[in-house]
């Protein structure tokens, strides 16, 4: 079984910073792509930003270009996302996602179980 444990969340000023991580844990073979996603209070979940295994690759929501950075440590199975200059309207529940192998013939995608982000005016 895989677990994403996403932390880092809280309460900030509009113009602050957070930085969130996802770490993975358990029967993990190896780690493909990753991402964040986010959910606000009445809307969809929507993509926020993602990775590359290599972390070559990095794309981003246009709402987000520019403030926010995602990075991966993969000897520690990790993922970050750097938040600065916070706005109100990034306020929402972030999700942690993961396209994992847990065995030769097994690949799945996981999420975590969320962090929530609160931005002030």
């Amino acid at each position: 079984q895989v677990q994403l444990a996403e932390s880092g969340g809280g309460l900030v000023q509009a113009g602050g910073s957070l930085r969130l991580s996802c770490e993975a844990s358990g029967r993990i073979f190896s780690t493909y792509g990753m991402g964040w996603f986010r959910q606000a209070p009445g809307k969809e979940r929507e993509f926020v930003s993602s990775i590359s295994w290599s972390g070559g690759s990095t794309y981003y929501a246009d709402s987000v270009k520019g403030r926010f950075t995602i990075s991966r440590d993969n000897a520690k199975n990790t993922l970050y996302l750097q938040m600065n200059s916070l706005k109100p309207e990034d306020t929402a529940v972030y999700y942690c996602n993961a396209d994992i192998r847990t065995a030769v013939w097994r690949r799945s995608e996981y999420w975590g179980q969320g962090t929530q982000v609160t931005v002030s005016s």
